[in-house]
C-alpha cells in the first residue's frame, strides 16, 4: 500500500508546533524561566543570553552611593537607565575578560577571592546586625539615653560688636537712651554674620559661646544688657534674650545615630566572638617570621564608633 507524501500545506501546523517548541526551549536556556532574585523582580535587559534584573541595577546604584540601602529606584527614571548602561558595560567587559582567559590569571584569582570574601562578610554582617538593629532596640536605647541625659540650659543672646571700647561705650549709651537693640546692631555692629538679624546669636549652651561672652552672661536674667566685653573679634555688647532648658532630640532625630551605634556594636561583638574562637597570627616582620615570632592579634574595632553617652546629645 502506497502512502502519499504529505503536502507542504499539511505540514505547516506541525512545523509551527516544532518551531514554537524550539523557540521556547531556546528561551528557557537563555534564562527566561529564571527565578527572580527578589520578589516582583523584572528582567530589564539581556546580555549575551543572560538576564539583567532590576535588582542588579539597584544594587549597583546603592554600591555607588546614588541611592540609599532599601530606597526604591524607578525603572523608568533617567538614573536607572544610566546605571543599567553601566551594568551592561560591566558584563560585556567581564565576558570578554573571561574569553581571553584573564580569569585564570593568578593575580585575578586572588582579587576575585578578595571580592568574594568581602561580599560574604558583608552578607554575614547584614544578617547578624539586622536582628540587633530593630525598632524595639532603637527605642529601648533611646529611652535609656533619655533617662541618663542631663538637661542643660540654653541661652539666647544678641550681639553688637565694635572695633574699640570707646565705640562699644557709645553703643551702651545709645541703648540707655531707649534705642532698640536690633536697630543699633544693624547700624553699628561690625559682625556681618549677625548684624542684619539684629545681632541674634540664637540659642546655645554656655560652653559653645566664647569664654568672655559666657562669663559675662552667666546668671544674668533675660532682658539684661552686659558689656562692653573684650573678645577675640573686638568689643561686644550683649543682651540676654531668653533662657530655657535644652530640648532633647526626638526619637526620629536620634534614630540615625542610634542605628549607627547599634550597628557598630553588633559588628564589634561579632568580630570579638570570631577572633576569640580562631587562631590569628600577625607577623610584623614578614622577612623574619621565625626570629620575630608571632603575636596574638587583638580584636579590631570598626572606625568612627559613636560613644554610647553621645547618642542622645
Amino acid at each position: 500500500m502506497r502512502h502519499s507524501r504529505p503536502s507542504f500545506r499539511a505540514l505547516r501546523p506541525v512545523l509551527a508546533a516544532v518551531l514554537l517548541a524550539v523557540t521556547l526551549t531556546g528561551a528557557c536556556s537563555r534564562g527566561d524561566a529564571e527565578t527572580p532574585p527578589e520578589k516582583g523582580d523584572l528582567v530589564v535587559a539581556r546580555v549575551l543570553d543572560r538576564s539583567v534584573w532590576a535588582s542588579d541595577v539597584r544594587r549597583e546604584a546603592v554600591a555607588q552611593g546614588l541611592v540609599g540601602e532599601g530606597e526604591p529606584l524607578d525603572v523608568k527614571s533617567e538614573l536607572f537607565r544610566r546605571v543599567l548602561d553601566e551594568v551592561v558595560d560591566q558584563k560585556l567587559l567581564a565576558a570578554e575578560a573571561r574569553r581571553r582567559g584573564l580569569d585564570k590569571n593568578a593575580a585575578a584569582q586572588r582579587r576575585l577571592e578578595a571580592v568574594h570574601e568581602r561580599i560574604l562578610g558583608d552578607m554575614l554582617v547584614e544578617s547578624v546586625v539586622s536582628g540587633a538593629v530593630s525598632d524595639q532596640a532603637v527605642e529601648r536605647l533611646y529611652q535609656e539615653q533619655q533617662r541618663r541625659a542631663q538637661t542643660t540650659e540654653e541661652i539666647r543672646v544678641r550681639l553688637i560688636l565694635s572695633h574699640t571700647k570707646e565705640q562699644a561705650d557709645a553703643v551702651v549709651g545709645v541703648l540707655g537712651q531707649g534705642a532698640a537693640f536690633e536697630a543699633v546692631a544693624a547700624q553699628r555692629s561690625i559682625d556681618d554674620a549677625t548684624r542684619y538679624s539684629g545681632g541674634d546669636l540664637g540659642y546655645s549652651t554656655l560652653d559653645v559661646l566664647p569664654d568672655a561672652y559666657a562669663a559675662a552672661v552667666r546668671g544674668q536674667a533675660p532682658g539684661v544688657v552686659v558689656g562692653p566685653v573684650q573678645g577675640a573679634g573686638g568689643w561686644a555688647v550683649l543682651r540676654i534674650e531668653d533662657r530655657r532648658l535644652e530640648t532633647p532630640p526626638t526619637l526620629d532625630q536620634a534614630r540615625p545615630l542610634i542605628v549607627r551605634y547599634l550597628t557598630y556594636e553588633g559588628v564589634r561583638q561579632l568580630l570579638e566572638q570570631l577572633r576569640g574562637k580562631a587562631q590569628v597570627e600577625v607577623f610584623l616582620n614578614p622577612a623574619k617570621p621565625a626570629a620575630q615570632g608571632s603575636t596574638k592579634s587583638a580584636p579590631a574595632a570598626p572606625a568612627a564608633a559613636p560613644p554610647a553617652g553621645t547618642v542622645a546629645s
